[in-house]
C-alpha cells in the first residue's frame, strides 16, 4: 500500500510502498477515505513536537470503512466489512495515533476496535474525518473546560481549522455574544458565515478597546485561544471581565507570558486553563449532529488532496497558502 512516512531524524515525510498491516488480538483494520492535516501534525514535521518513534505513519484524523477483523473483537464489529467508521485519534491521550503508532496518511491503518465509531451514510468521510480532533477539541474546550453558560460573552482568536468550529460550538451552547478575532481577511468571513456576531482584524483596530466597546465595558466572560500565539493569548487574557476564564487549545513551543499584572490577574478573579483533546463520548455526539444537520460541516474543509501531494499539503497549512481551514488527504 501507499503510506506517507515521517522520519525523525532527517525531518523528511515521503510517500512510499510498504506492507499493509494486519490486525491482531482486538484490532481492525480500516481502509482508509479521508485523513485530515492538523495543526499538531505541522508541529511534528517541523520538529517542534518529535515522535517517540524513529519512523511513523502521521494522521490522527481519520475516517474510512472496516475492511478486516482481526481475532478476539467483540461480535459487534464482527461480519461489519465495509461498515463506514470514524477513528479515535489515540489510544489514550498520552499515545497519540500518527505519533506514537501508525496514522491514517495510508491506505490502510490498524486500530483497535474500541477506537472505532460508526459513521453515518450521508456524512461525507472528509467531514467525518475531521470530526475527531477538529470539531471534538473546540468543543471539549468551550463546553467542558471554559464551562460556557447561556449568554456569556465569548472571544475566539484564531478562525482556521479549529476556530471555525468554535463559533458554531459557542452558538450552539448558548453564547449571548461572539467575538471572533483574525488578522487574516477570509478567516474573519469564515467566523461571519458560521456565525460570530463580529469579526475583528487585530492589524487594524486595539482589539481590547474594541471587545471593551462592543461588550459595554464588561469585557468577555470567555476567551478561547485556538491559533498556538502568545501574542493573541496575551490579547485575550487583556479583554477578560471579572471572573473571565481563558482556554488555551491552540498548540504552541512559545512560553506563556502574559502583560496582565498578577495584583490585577488576581484582584479581576482571572482563570488561565489548559485544554488538550476531546472525549470519546463527544465524537459520537458530534457524528450524530453532523448526520442530524445540528452541526454544518459543509465550509469545514477547504481543500482536499490526494495521498501523493501530502507534503504539500503540510506546507500548504504551514505557510498558509490559499487560505486553508482543514485540508484532507484521500489515498
Amino acid at each position: 500500500m501507499r503510506a506517507a512516512r515521517f522520519e525523525r531524524a532527517s525531518g523528511k515525510l515521503t510517500v512510499q510502498d510498504v506492507p499493509i498491516p494486519q490486525p491482531g488480538p482486538g484490532e481492525v483494520l480500516v481502509r482508509v477515505e479521508a485523513a485530515g492535516i492538523c495543526g499538531s501534525d505541522v508541529h511534528m514535521i517541523k520538529g517542534e513536537f518529535p515522535p517517540p518513534l524513529e519512523q511513523v505513519t502521521p494522521g490522527h484524523e481519520v475516517a474510512g470503512t472496516i475492511a478486516q477483523v482481526g481475532p478476539e473483537v467483540p461480535p459487534f464489529w464482527q461480519g461489519q466489512t465495509d461498515q463506514r467508521v470514524v477513528l479515535l485519534g489515540g489510544k489514550s491521550s498520552c499515545m497519540v495515533m500518527g505519533q506514537a503508532y501508525d496514522g491514517g496518511w495510508a491506505e490502510y491503518v490498524v486500530v483497535p476496535h474500541d477506537r472505532l465509531v460508526a459513521a453515518p451514510d450521508n456524512v461525507p468521510f472528509e467531514q467525518a474525518a475531521i470530526i475527531p480532533d477538529a470539531v471534538a477539541t473546540p468543543w471539549g474546550g468551550i463546553v467542558h473546560r471554559g464551562k460556557l453558560r447561556q449568554g456569556e460573552v465569548v472571544g475566539l482568536w484564531g478562525i482556521g481549522g479549529l476556530g471555525q468550529h468554535a463559533v458554531q460550538i459557542a452558538r450552539m451552547n448558548g453564547a449571548g455574544l461572539i467575538i471572533a478575532i483574525d488578522p487574516i481577511e477570509a478567516a474573519r468571513l469564515r467566523a461571519l458565515a458560521a456565525g460570530a456576531h463580529h469579526a475583528l482584524d487585530p492589524g487594524a483596530v486595539d482589539v481590547r478597546e474594541e471587545v471593551m466597546r462592543l461588550t459595554d465595558n464588561k469585557g468577555l466572560n470567555l476567551a478561547v485561544e485556538l491559533s498556538g500565539s502568545n501574542i493573541a493569548l496575551d490579547q485575550a487574557v487583556s479583554c477578560l471581565g471579572f471572573f473571565g476564564r481563558a482556554v488555551v487549545i491552540g498548540m504552541s513551543t512559545e512560553p506563556i507570558r502574559l502583560t496582565e499584572p498578577s495584583v490585577m490577574f488576581g484582584f479581576n478573579n482571572h482563570s488561565l486553563l489548559g485544554f488538550d483533546g476531546g472525549e470519546p463520548s463527544d465524537v459520537e455526539m458530534l457524528v450524530c449532529y453532523a448526520a442530524s444537520g445540528k452541526l454544518d460541516l459543509s465550509r469545514s474543509v477547504s481543500h482536499v488532496l490526494p495521498l501523493e501531494e501530502v507534503v504539500r499539503g503540510v506546507e500548504m497549512l504551514s505557510k498558509k497558502i490559499d487560505n486553508p481551514a482543514r485540508i484532507v488527504v484521500k489515498p
